[in-house]
């Protein structure tokens, strides 16, 4: 059975990424609050990631492409080897108000991501040279695809998501296909964004969750939805929520919910991670704003068998409400 989940989960870890292994343990990932590494932590249980050891795996360069900003890292397993997704942003953005992120990949061959050494395989090349972040990989069909957020300097906004499939765990073979570009006056509060994006494949259906807007109290999440035997690739095959699925709620103190992804329970649920605050008086600059805390909460499923993500529940565990990081 299955243990309540307390939350906040992990503490000052915005985007958070939770990855269930066969070995047994959680492994958990998230934009640390400096962006200046990478870092790791695992256990047994989802509510024991919030006490485990954390160890920075890699650290961002002095200088260059991947020097500033360290963002949405995610850690996976594909090819007998782990994965970690991340975007970085050069040197040059000190210079100016511009993010110019692009996405790399880490490689580790250990059994144990938190041993042995990551090897930095490159950036990602999608085939157009703007602003991009927030990868995502999964297998469908013995297939692996990529879905990422990127900005089209001729489409209005700040990202779009695309799809495509991938030669091997750090090349694409396709060429990019856009999914959705914010649209909704719910996708385009301070920014216009679609970011984030999540993949979920269950009841013979694939779920693609993303976020929208700027990331204080108007952030949330939408969906796309593709029938499992469908061409992944055809933007045709997808049918996008008007609608937020997921969004802010002031009875329970959790404000800008957003940027997840999806693990199981010990007994196979559906888990949804996320990030939220629980105040809305933010001190300087939201970027630096530590306080986005991990949180995970079960999915419910109606009788199309849909998810139905509810709202984001109130906290039951401390958390800092002060600008300072925690060490």
């Amino acid at each position: 059975m299955t243990e309540d989940i307390k939350n906040p989960i992990v503490l000052q870890r915005a985007d958070p990424f939770v990855y269930k292994h066969e070995d047994g343990y959680y492994y958990f990932t998230g934009s640390h609050p400096l962006y200046d590494r990478i870092v790791l932590r695992r256990a047994k249980t989802l509510n024991g990631l919030h006490d485990a050891e954390e160890t920075a795996v890699w650290w961002k360069h002095e200088s260059g492409p991947l020097s500033q900003l360290i963002w949405a890292p995610e850690i996976h397993r594909a090819e007998g080897k782990w994965y970690i997704y991340f975007a970085a942003a050069p040197d040059t953005n000190i210079d100016d108000d511009t993010f110019n992120h692009r996405m790399y990949v880490l490689e580790n061959d250990s059994d144990n991501p938190m041993e042995g050494d990551w090897i930095e395989k490159g950036e990602v090349k999608t085939g157009m040279s703007t602003f991009a972040l927030d990868a995502t990989i999964f297998y469908h069909k013995e297939e692996l695809y990529y879905v990422w957020a990127q900005q089209d300097l001729e489409i209005e906004g700040h990202s779009n998501l695309y799809i495509a499939k991938m030669e091997n765990p750090w090349t694409l073979k396709t060429e990019p296909v856009m999914l959705t570009k914010p649209e909704f006056s719910w996708e385009i509060q301070g920014f216009w964004v679609n970011e984030g994006p999540a993949v979920l494949i269950k009841n013979g259906k694939v779920f693609l969750t993303y976020s929208g807007s700027a990331t204080g109290v108007d952030y949330c999440m939408g969906i796309l939805t593709a029938d499992a035997d469908a061409d992944l690739l055809d933007p045709n095959a997808w049918t996008k929520n008007e609608e937020p699925v997921f969004q802010s709620n002031e009875a329970n103190g959790q404000y800008g919910p957003g940027h997840n992804s999806f693990t199981e329970s010990e007994d196979g649920e559906t888990i949804l991670v996320y990030h939220a605050r629980n105040y809305t008086e933010l001190v300087g600059d939201p970027l630096y704003e530590p306080n986005r805390q991990a949180r995970a909460q079960k999915v419910e499923w109606d009788e199309q068998g849909n998810p139905i993500f509810g709202e984001p529940l109130p906290d039951d565990r401390w958390t800092p409400k002060t600008p300072e990081v925690l060490k």
